[in-house]
Formats: C-alpha cells, sequence, structure tokens
C-alpha cells in the first residue's frame, strides 16, 4: 500500500470510529452530566521507560489514590500509538500516555473532535541502534531498520531523517533503507539473530540492543531537536470525557504530577518501582543495567514542548504519513496550570 492509500485508509477507519465517537464516549459507565465522576476511568500506557509516569502512578496506586473509592481504575497497555489511539476512537479508554505523532493523527483525522493533550510526561529516551559496522548514514543503505509500527512516532522520525540524508523509504519496506514494523520485544530477538540491522526505539529497548546484542548508537534522538528536548510522551484525553468528567480528568492530572514529581525527587526509587510494574506486565523485570542507563536517557516533564509537536507534524507530512494539519486547539493545559499554580509552580505554555 502507498502513503495516499494508507491515509485514505486511515482516515476511513476514523471517519468509521467518529459516527460511534458520542456514543463510545458514554461508554466509561459514569453519569453524563458534566463535573460528576464516573464509576470506571480507562487508562491506556505503554510497558517502556518512556511511560515512566503512568508505571509509577498505577504502581504506587497514586491514580487510585486520587481518583477515590468511587471510581475505579482500569488500566490498557498497548505496544504503540496507532493501536492507542484506535482505542480512544472506538470508546475503549478515556485517556492514555501516548507519543506525539499518534496524538498528531488523531486531531488530523478527527477534525480536532476526538482528542485534547492535557500534560507532558517524558523528553528524550529514543535512539537509532544499530550493528557495530554500522558508522555513517550511508551504510544503512540495503539494510533492515526496525520501528515499533508504521506511522507510530520513532518510524516517523527515522523516515524524516533518513529522507534528510538522501536515503529513500516506502510503507512496504522497500527503497534504499527497508523498514520493518515490528513490536518492540519481537525487536529485541531479531536484532538478537541478525534478522534486522538495527532499530529506532524507545527505551528501555534502546538500552536492551545496546546491553545485551552490543548494539552500537547511531542517532540519538535528543541531538535532532532544539536545546536537546523534544516530547516522546504525553498524556491525551478524550474530548468528550473531558467535557463531561472535568474534575475526574483534574484528579487524573494531580496524580500524574506527583508521579512525576516523585520520579524527580527518587530517580532511582522510581526506577525501581517502574520495574516491578513492567515486571508484573511483561513477566520479566529490567536488568538493572539496563534500568539504569534508560532511565538517565530520559527527562520526565509535565511540560508537552508544544514546539517539538508541530516540528513532528512537519515531519510527518514530509514523509508522506500526514496532510498539512492546524494544530492549533489540540492543547488544553487549563487544568495542568491550576494543578500547578496551586503547588507554587510556573505555568507551561502550549506555544
Amino acid at each position: 500500500m502507498n502513503a495516499r492509500g494508507l491515509r485514505g485508509v486511515v482516515a476511513a477507519v476514523a471517519a468509521l470510529a467518529l459516527t460511534t465517537l458520542t456514543a463510545a464516549c458514554g461508554g466509561s459507565g459514569g453519569d453524563s452530566k458534566a463535573g460528576t465522576a464516573p464509576a470506571e476511568v480507562r487508562l491506556g500506557f505503554f510497558p517502556n521507560i518512556t511511560h515512566a509516569t503512568a508505571l509509577v502512578g498505577v504502581e504506587k496506586g497514586l491514580f487510585a489514590k486520587h481518583l477515590g473509592s468511587g471510581t475505579t481504575l482500569k488500566t490498557s497497555t498497548f505496544n504503540a500509538g496507532p493501536a492507542a489511539i484506535e482505542a480512544v476512537f472506538s470508546g475503549a479508554i478515556d485517556a492514555t500516555y501516548v507519543g506525539p505523532n499518534p496524538a498528531i493523527n488523531a486531531w488530523s483525522k478527527s477534525k480536532g473532535k476526538a482528542i485534547k493533550i492535557v500534560a507532558g510526561a517524558a523528553s528524550g529516551g529514543v535512539f537509532l541502534v544499530v550493528k557495530p559496522g554500522i558508522t555513517t548514514p550511508e551504510q544503512l543503505k540495503g539494510k533492515k531498520i526496525a520501528t515499533p509500527q508504521l506511522g507510530n512516532t520513532q518510524d516517523v522520525a527515522l523516515r524524516y531523517w533518513l529522507t534528510e540524508k538522501g536515503l529513500k523509504t516506502d510503507t512496504k519496506g522497500g527503497g534504499d533503507v527497508h523498514i520493518v514494523p515490528q513490536e518492540n520485544s519481537q525487536t529485541i530477538q531479531t536484532f538478537a539473530t541478525g534478522d534486522i540491522d538495527g532499530a529506532w526505539v524507545p527505551e528501555p529497548f534502546a538500552s536492551r540492543l545496546i546491553k545485551e546484542s552490543g548494539g552500537k548508537v547511531l542517532v540519538d534522538e535528543r541531538d535532532l531537536w532544539p536545546n536537546k528536548q523534544f516530547v516522546i510522551t504525553h498524556l491525551i484525553v478524550r474530548q468528550e470525557f473531558l467535557k463531561e468528567h472535568p474534575d475526574t480528568v483534574r484528579k487524573l492530572i494531580e496524580a500524574h504530577v506527583e508521579a512525576n514529581a516523585l520520579i524527580k525527587s527518587d530517580p532511582a526509587g522510581a526506577a525501581r518501582t517502574a520495574n516491578a510494574a513492567l515486571e508484573k506486565l511483561t513477566g520479566k523485570p529490567l536488568k538493572p543495567e539496563v534500568l539504569d542507563s534508560a532511565f538517565k536517557n530520559i527527562t520526565f516533564t509535565d511540560d508537552p514542548i508544544a514546539s517539538s509537536l508541530v516540528g513532528s507534524a512537519e515531519h510527518a507530512t514530509k514523509v508522506g504519513l500526514l496532510d498539512p494539519v492546524d494544530l492549533n486547539g489540540i492543547y488544553d493545559l487549563k487544568i495542568l496550570n491550576e494543578v500547578l499554580a496551586a503547588k507554587g509552580q510556573p505555568a507551561i505554555s502550549d506555544k
């Protein structure tokens, strides 16, 4: 399928999802009157260290504490952003931690009706890890490079970087560099066996490729952004859920801010907490050296670094995975800034 066809399919899926979006938004089991607490909040996130805000918040019971006894927290995990956005569109979840490009796609395909970004979560923690013999972009020609999913944040970043280096790709895995979308857990295996030559992946998978299979960093994505800062994870909510349950969203954000504050005050303890959560989700904890490396590569922040979202949209457009989109209105940081103000912290800009 070419890029035009891919956009058409995504648009069709989004259009179909939006015909039932209003009905699906009532699926959380809550009262439809604005401000009342739903019986259940369904929160999505990834089993990645870049989603440690969610991992720590869930494992420490922060979300459950802030939501209170009248609202049950139900969590769902995803391998990559497009799958999480499908769950948002279908009404299967109310809020999710996700990367920039899936959020942009959700905004674009729903014509600004599906989601709002309500807080930042993390910056950095993404690398292109390759076999030791690869030391230049030119040596990637003819090689297989994995990303978590077609159209996800890392997939777009890789395609854009390759384009900037004069290397062509397509959505079928052809071109100068063969991009292979696969789950991150699978990438660990295929890199070890030599079935792929590298991967553009988030933590902890980047550190695992390095520590467990001798991979080398060819690109630290931080080096591609102003001040080495770019959004890798932020928190989004369904617009209807925000409209119907603003007090519940406030509680989610309060828990979110508390989780990030805990990570900042005790990064070593937070890393252990996140690892305990990963063990429950995946059946296996990270090795200490991988955990330490991954945590050091990420900055956890409530700031969504809005300027980098614009850059991500431009990159996706340039590689043919997104039509030009106006992102005006995608942020709603009002509640976040109220929560921060109550703690004596400065407001965060959506510019």
